[in-house]
Formats: C-alpha cells, structure tokens, sequence
C-alpha cells in the first residue's frame, strides 16, 4: 500500500523530462528511471494495473521518490546512465537484463571507420562510450547528431548507397570528402557524445574564424554549416549540458557543502590517482565531474617526469602541473584516491588555490557494504570521517575515486603494453 506522504508528492510531479529515484524505507537509492514526462512515467508504478512479479515487487518496497528536472529526454539518458554508475541500485540489476546497456563505438584506427552499438566493449583499441540505458534512446540521439557529423554506420565497401545521397555518409565514395576530414568530423561526434559540447562549439567557431581569414571560404562554410547545426540542435533533441543540471536537487552535493562548510555546493570536482608497478610506467589520472555528473571531455592523464615508487610525491607532481593550466577551470573541491600522507603532501599548495581537498582512505576494509572513510582538513590537524556506504555522499564519493582508479589503471596498461613492444 502506497503511503499518504508519498501519494501527496506524487501528485507535484511535473510534465516535464526527468530523472527519478525509487527508495526504500531506509532512504536507499533501490531504483533510477528516465522519463520524457516524470508525471506519467512515474505515476505509473502505483496505478492499480496488472504488473509483473518483478516490478511489482519493486512497488512494495518503495517507501519514496525523489526527482531531478531536466530540459529534454536526451537529457535524463545522460543523467539517468551517470546515476546508475553512481547507486548501483539493486532494482536496476534485476529487472534489467544485459541487452539494455549499449555502448557506442568507433574505431579511429580504421582507415575509414564507422559508428555502431555494443553490449560488450572489447579490449580492441576502439573507443566506447557510455554504457547507456536505453539503446533505443540512443539511436534516436545519433540520427539527429548523424545530420550534422554524417558517419558510416557500416564497415565502408566504396558504394554509394541511398545514405550517400541523403547527406549522411561523410561521401568519400563521391570524393565528397577525404578519410582524414571524416576523422576530424568524427573526433567532433565524440566530444559531443562525451558531454563537450560547449567546447566543440568554441572549437568550431575558432576554426571557422581561422580558415575565412586564410581565405579558405569552402572550408569556412562548412563549418559554419556544423555551427549553425549544432545550436539548432540545442533547440531539439540534444545531449545534457552539465552546466545547467540543477545542482540543488543533488542531495550528495549539498551533503558535500555541509560537510565541509563550503559556501555553495561544489560545482566542479576533481578526482586523482596514481598508478605503477614498482615505480615503473608511473602515470596519473585526473577525472571532473561537473554538478555531480563525470565530464569525460575534461579528464586529464600525466606521465609522471619523476619514475618512482612515491604515491605521496607522485601525486604532489600532478596537482602542480594541473594546477598550471590556468585555462581549465579550477574545481571547487578535489577527492585523492588516499589517506593522510596523500592529503598532507598537496594540502597547502591547493589552499594557497583556494581549493577545498578530502582524501578517501582506503586502507581498511574493501567489501561492498564497508563505510567510505574520508580525511578531511580542519585548522591545522585532520578529522577522519566513515560515512554509511548507502548514504547520497559516500556514493558520490565512491564514484569518483573509482571513475580515477580505472582512468589511471588504463593509462599505465597502455604505456606498459607500449613499453612491452619496444
């Protein structure tokens, strides 16, 4: 039986698209859902129709529903597929099966690549982006982006087909265009596809700039054809710009302001971890989550200068080279993959920043259910703080160390197969 308190909400919800999240009596995240319209999706759970044995089980457990407004359905894809990443929540493992999680994929390596979907990325050297929920979603999301950045969506035989015509193939089979400006055109898919909108539309602007003042003026209209297109887009179906996720509806980033008394909820946040074997192939990650939600157009990854076996100094090394792009945006709280000596090693070189930094210790116990230990500065001594591995705050916390620990795993796998070939 639904109770009183949660019918009264669901009566607030808006026609709008959105994110929403199912919970338990003990305020766990058990379920995340998209919705084009959060009123009648949501809605729907609690309607007297005939549902089955999973679903309706799923229904007696849920004691609350909370929301996250978005402006469009590609939106909430997006929102909906970083959400999952972050709660893991057990109602999404079990009434989901594998064939619902998709990753694009293109292979630049190819000479003419072509853009197609996956359940299971391989370790082929192709890029894969995503997971996400919903294939059909995303289909949608590629035929709209497909008009602007025309792709091959097949391995490419030479032929013109009826697509060639249409505008959707790049056309090297007409001498339309050469393999390499179709990688270039493929490169700005994928930064769009990896949330960079904004700076692919800086970046096209800056070249269309560029090449009419060089007199080169074909070049220059078609990229004022991409420009043009890409902000029609943001009036249509369009991917989420991060920027504008309303960050008080992330109830991890106001636990986060309070916790560290912050002025604001951190907008931006850094994550960083190193990685080696025995001081060799030592390399270091950095990974940006933008209002609660990972940017994968911003990650960063540093070669070490200085080879060896030294976390604390490793570690040191990276922030003072980051800390050097002054054209990046300077994060508002930075999370370290380690404890005390990790937090004291960068500690004064980022208050001299203005930077807030917490370390995640993980020296302790490793299960799944393990509270996530956090080494927080205060004054001149630290305070070490377990939070409940369930709570808003540890997942987000959680999710970003982890998000760092793969990007700096897979950067040191790729140097040391390098190195191996030499």
């Amino acid at each position: 039986m639904t109770n009183e308190k949660l019918l009264n909400k669901l009566r607030t919800l808006p026609a709008s698209p959105g994110v929403y999240f199912h919970k338990n009596a003990e305020g766990e995240v058990i379920y995340v859902g998209k919705a084009a319209v959060l009123k009648n999706r949501v809605r729907q759970y609690f309607h007297n129709t005939k549902k089955d044995a999973k679903t309706a089980a799923l229904v007696r457990e849920i004691a609350d529903t909370d929301w996250i407004v978005v402006d469009t359905e590609m939106d909430a894809l997006f929102l909906e597929s970083e959400m999952i990443k972050r709660y893991k929540p057990k109602w999404n493992i079990l009434l989901r099966d594998d064939k619902t999680v998709s990753y694009v994929r293109i292979d630049m390596k190819s000479e003419v690549p072509f853009v197609s979907f996956t359940r299971t990325p391989l370790d082929d050297k192709a890029t894969y982006i995503g997971p996400f929920y919903g294939k059909r979603a995303v289909e949608k999301a590629l035929r709209v982006l497909r008009k602007v950045f025309p792709y091959y969506d097949k391995p490419y035989d030479g032929k013109k087909s009826l697509n060639t015509d249409l505008g959707l193939t790049p056309g090297i089979e007409v001498s339309r265009t050469t393999p390499k400006e179709y990688k270039q055109n493929l490169r700005k898919l994928r930064l769009y596809l990896e949330g960079g909108r904004h700076k692919l539309l800086k970046e096209i602007e800056k070249q269309m700039k560029a090449a009419a003042e060089a007199e080169r003026f074909e070049e220059a209209a078609e990229l004022r054809k991409q420009l043009f297109g890409l902000k029609e887009l943001q009036k249509k179906i369009v991917f989420s710009d991060k920027e504008f996720l309303d960050i008080s509806s992330d109830r991890a980033l106001v636990d986060l302001q309070k916790l560290l008394s912050l002025s604001a909820p951190p907008r931006r946040i850094e994550g960083y971890d190193i990685s080696h074997q025995s001081g060799t192939n030592v390399v270091g990650s950095m990974v940006v989550f933008v209002n609660g939600v990972s940017d994968r157009s911003e990650y960063r990854k540093f070669k070490l200068h200085n080879q060896a076996n030294d976390d604390t100094a490793n570690l040191r090394e990276v922030l003072e080279r980051r800390l050097k792009h002054q054209e990046w945006d300077f994060p508002d709280l930075i999370i370290l993959d380690g404890g005390l000596p990790q937090v004291s090693a960068v500690r004064n070189l980022l208050s001299a920043q203005g930077i807030s930094v917490i370390g995640r210790d993980k020296s302790g116990d490793h299960t799944r259910n393990a509270s996530v230990s956090v080494i927080v500065p205060e004054a001149e001594t630290y305070r070490t703080i377990s939070l409940p591995p369930d709570s808003h705050i540890a997942k987000l916390i959680a999710r970003i160390d982890d998000e760092a620990h793969r990007f700096a795993i897979t950067y040191h796998t790729l140097l040391k197969r390098k190195n191996m070939l030499k």
